[in-house]
């Protein structure tokens, strides 16, 4: 069964900061429509535990702030873009504060900055280790109160709607499409809705489920990029995906992240001898940027054969690593690990997806009335390698600036003449009565992925797992025709595209730069020192 809705001017898929922020300043001048796949609360957001970079400090400049995350991000970094979030970034802050953020502070009041790998000062502002979850409380209070605002939950997204399908060109030069809203499915009753939109904004995280393991929530299945590339908006730079160099190493947890706040205030990484082993491979030891120390922990494990490393604080008083890392602490002390007399276990996982869906420096992007922020898409400011805690500092820069180009072009877009779109049609498909049909396939990508595509690259194991890529996504695509849509199908299927497209783009950056470290190629190539571009002509549709 399939509903049509009335027409939002703002439809918002996702609720993490990015999402949040961009509703409260949309709510401003239009009515606003926002929906989340789970919870509201269930969101990258939610765990980010170090905080937001920022330059608060009288020792700081932003020169520094901008010189680190260009050397972070390994030459690929959109300067302009770079130097334009970092000096927003206090206004910003101040913002997040005027909402009812509750940040930690010193005892004289000032906010209590903290430092992380690849940072020259310390600008990390945070509520303890639990800076995402205080966040996303502040943002959600506003948001409850705000008029203008309606949240659904339990609301998946399954494809855009575009004009090409509704006899509708874009008014805008350059724009290859444009986009008229969303299906939407409702997890309770199975229904799917073709939700209108004046303005469609792709706020849905990133990608972590491609990889078997992950710091990532389960709803970070690469929905926002799927559904951007299936409608043809351009893509970028997949192939750098940021493997979190500290995830606990425990059988009771699965994503559990140790902040990269505990190297930052002194934490050592150790081998299973207690012996410290960064200095060799980066003269900034433990505070080097991710890509270094996930590849140097990636060596240490593959050398010594051991199970994970370990990151010791234990030297430090304790009553300071239970006060600056209480999340960490207690969590650690539940499973028997007592961080403040003994090192804990880590290894790498797959974290944050640092290409995504191409926009401007207003986070629009190639389709038009196509808005798309936070780790969702490609602005530039990452590069090869994304600097800890800038994410969360790109989330409220560009919803900042993606609303006020909004509130420039709202009143045009109101005038455009409303159009019917199709509902969505099941066809004859059947109800899946058997999920292992789901699971195998997810079971297969995710372990492909890990085992080939992961912190170091060989081009044969690129080119065997796109071999073996291929029947998966045939079934899979079979599968999303021949059944009724689930939550669980409509992931499938966007995890099976974004597999295809990392490794397209990882064949196609034959160096090694950043994130992207390839063992034909060691060297970085000043030739290829540019952005992996592709759009749907480059595979064949999902």
């Amino acid at each position: 069964m399939t509903k049509t809705s009335s027409i939002p001017d703002f439809l918002i898929i996702g609720s993490g900061i990015s999402g949040l922020s961009f509703a409260l300043k949309a709510a401003e001048f239009g009515e606003v429509l926002l929906v989340t796949k789970k919870g509201s609360m269930d969101t990258a957001t939610n765990l980010a535990q170090g905080g937001i970079a920022a330059v608060l400090s009288a020792e700081d400049r932003f020169e520094d702030h901008i010189a680190d995350t260009l050397r972070s991000g390994a030459g690929l970094c959109h300067r302009e873009v770079v130097e334009m979030v970092v000096r927003d970034g206090p206004a910003r802050i101040a913002e997040l504060q005027r909402i009812g953020v509750r940040f930690s502070r010193t005892a004289s009041g000032e906010l209590d900055l903290g430092r992380e790998g690849g940072h020259s000062a310390r600008r990390i502002v945070h509520a303890h280790d639990l800076t995402g979850r205080e966040i996303e409380r502040g943002l959600l209070a506003a948001v409850a109160a705000a008029p203008r605002i309606t949240v659904r939950e339990n609301v998946v997204a399954v494809d855009l709607l575009v004009g090409s399908k509704a006899g509708v060109a874009p008014e805008e030069k350059g724009r290859g499409d444009v986009c008229l809203g969303a299906y939407l499915l409702d997890r309770q009753t199975g229904e799917v809705e073709s939700c209108r939109a004046r303005i469609t904004v792709l706020c849905t995280g990133g990608s972590g489920k491609v990889y078997l393991y992950t710091s990532n929530p389960d709803i970070a299945t690469g929905d926002g990029v799927a559904m951007a590339f299936r409608a043809g908006a351009r893509i970028a730079n997949l192939e750098f995906v940021q493997f979190h160099p500290t995830c606990l190493f425990h059988p009771r947890v699965k994503n559990f992240l140790i902040s990269e706040a505990v190297r930052g205030e002194g934490g050592r990484l150790v081998d299973e001898r207690g012996v410290p082993f960064m200095r060799k491979y980066d003269p900034r030891g433990d505070l080097a940027t991710r890509d270094t120390v996930a590849r140097a922990i990636d060596a240490e494990m593959k050398a010594s054969g051991d199970d994970c490393v370990y990151l010791d604080i234990s030297h430090k008083p304790a009553a300071f690593v239970k006060k600056r890392f209480p999340n960490i602490y207690q969590t650690c002390l539940r499973l028997g690990i007592d961080i403040t007399r003994e090192p804990i276990p880590v290894v790498p996982a797959a974290h944050y997806q640092c290409g995504g869906v191409v926009v401007d420096r207003d986070g629009h992007s190639s389709l038009e009335n196509l808005y798309v922020l936070g780790e969702t898409a490609h602005t530039g400011l990452h590069g090869a390698n994304r600097l800890a805690s800038n994410s969360l500092l790109e989330a409220v820069v560009y919803a900042h600036r993606a609303a006020g180009d909004c509130r420039r072009r709202i009143a045009k877009v109101r005038r455009r003449p409303e159009v019917e779109v199709a509902a969505w049609s099941s066809g004859r498909a059947d109800r899946l009565e058997e999920c292992v049909l789901i699971s195998h396939n997810w079971d297969q990508i995710r372990r492909l992925m890990w085992n080939y595509v992961g912190i170091v690259r060989r081009r044969r194991r690129l080119e065997l797992v796109e071999q073996r890529l291929a029947p998966v996504v045939e079934e899979v695509r079979q599968h999303f025709h021949d059944y009724l849509l689930t939550p669980d199908l409509v992931e499938l299927r966007n995890i099976a595209l974004l597999a295809t497209l990392i490794v397209r783009c990882a064949l196609s950056r034959r160096e090694s730069r950043g994130l992207h470290y390839m063992v034909d190629y060691p060297h970085s190539d000043p030739s290829l020192c540019r952005d992996t571009v592709l759009d749907k002509s480059a595979l064949y549709p999902l």
